[in-house]
C-alpha cells in the first residue's frame, strides 16, 4: 500500500483543491473584466445620450436656418415679380464696384 501515504506527503494537494483554486482565480479575473466592461458600457451610454442631444440641437438650428432662408427667398421672389429694375441695377453696379476694388488691391499691391 504505497499509494496510501502519497496524499500525506508535504507539498501535495488533492487534484480537486488545485482545480478549485484555479477556478477561484479565474473567477476573480473574470469579475474584474465584467466590472470594467460594465463601466465602459455606462460611459458609452452617457456619450450616446450627449451626442443625441447635440444632434437634436443641430437639427433644430438647421430647421430655423431653413425657415429663415425660405422667408428670404420668398421676399426676393416678391421683389423680382414687382419689377424693381432699379434695385437690380444698383446691386449689379455694387458688385462691379466691389470686384473692381478687389482687383485694384490685388493688382497694385
Amino acid at each position: 500500500m504505497r499509494r496510501a501515504h502519497i496524499g500525506n506527503e508535504m507539498g501535495y494537494r488533492p487534484q480537486t483543491q488545485v482545480v478549485e483554486e484555479d477556478n477561484e482565480r479565474l473567477e476573480e479575473a473574470l469579475t474584474g473584466k465584467v466590472k470594467a466592461l460594465k463601466s465602459l458600457t455606462i460611459d458609452i451610454g452617457t456619450e450616446v445620450r450627449a451626442q443625441n442631444q447635440l444632434l437634436t440641437g443641430m437639427d433644430d438650428d438647421f430647421d430655423t436656418s431653413g425657415n429663415l432662408l425660405q422667408t428670404t427667398m420668398g421676399r426676393l421672389q416678391k421683389l423680382t415679380r414687382a419689377g424693381h429694375w432699379k434695385i437690380w441695377l444698383y446691386m449689379i453696379l455694387f458688385c462691379v464696384f466691389v470686384f473692381t476694388v478687389c482687383w485694384m488691391i490685388v493688382r497694385f499691391r
